[in-house]
């Protein structure tokens, strides 16, 4: 598995420190780990596999693609629950987002219509720039 770490780091174009702060863990801690002299804990593998979207079939034994692959549906509520995670400390973005969707809650359909419209022609214009670049 060792090997493995310094794979997935290297992929991910992370320093050891860098790695290591990411995880809560010190830089000799990830050294420790490639040079295989300290075995990964269940619990940091699991660190692992969620702070960097690891499969964690890959990093036990090789097998399999490094990257967990999702469907495009299941790829957004991912970045939507990572954006929206609430630690009970408060999250502005978070609280943001919750008093958007109560007030579009609160709109009569014509208000909710033109407002969906509006985000349509964002979305077409970014579209559009996207495919002339």
């Amino acid at each position: 598995m060792n090997e493995r770490i310094k794979k997935l780091r290297k992929v991910l174009a992370l320093t050891q420190q860098k790695f290591a702060d990411k995880l809560g863990v010190k830089r000799n801690t990830v050294g420790q780990w490639e040079c295989g002299i300290n075995r990964l804990t269940d619990q940091v593998i699991f660190s692992i596999c969620r702070e960097f979207d690891v499969n964690e079939t890959w990093l036990r034994t090789g097998e399999g693609d490094i990257f967990v692959q999702r469907s495009p549906e299941e790829e957004v509520g991912y970045y939507v629950e990572d954006l929206l995670e609430y630690d009970g400390n408060g999250n502005a973005f978070y609280d943001a987002i919750i008093e958007m969707m109560k007030t579009y809650h609160s709109l009569d359909d014509k208000s909710k219509t033109v407002i969906r419209e509006y985000f349509k022609n964002v979305a077409d214009g970014i579209k559009n720039k996207e495919e002339k670049a």
